[in-house]
């Protein structure tokens, strides 16, 4: 079972903006991005849906204190990530 990540041009502006601001977290958002591609129901990425104006969305945990927001496509297989940073930046937007 794989899912295919689909980086818009948005997140990718926001995500070099978040490497450049937290450089040793490189090697843990690797592996979240990984484990999702793999399994986005794992455990370990602490996958939930989110309520209120994100309500389309969900959250996966890269650490305790940064989260990415995505839109998942079930049936397409298909994870599209919306954004990344610390807790409220992610879901302050």
């Amino acid at each position: 079972m794989s899912y295919t990540l689909i980086f818009t041009e948005s997140y990718k502006k926001r995500a070099r903006r978040f490497a450049q601001k937290h450089p040793e977290l490189k090697e843990p958002y690797r592996k979240t991005l990984q484990l999702l591609t793999y399994n986005p129901y794992h455990p370990a990425l602490r996958l939930h849906a989110l309520k209120g104006k994100l309500s389309s969305l969900h959250s996966v945990s890269i650490n305790l204190n940064y989260r990415i927001t995505l839109e998942i496509i079930v049936n397409e297989k298909e994870i599209i990530p919306i954004n990344v940073g610390s807790h409220d930046e992610v879901y302050d937007r």
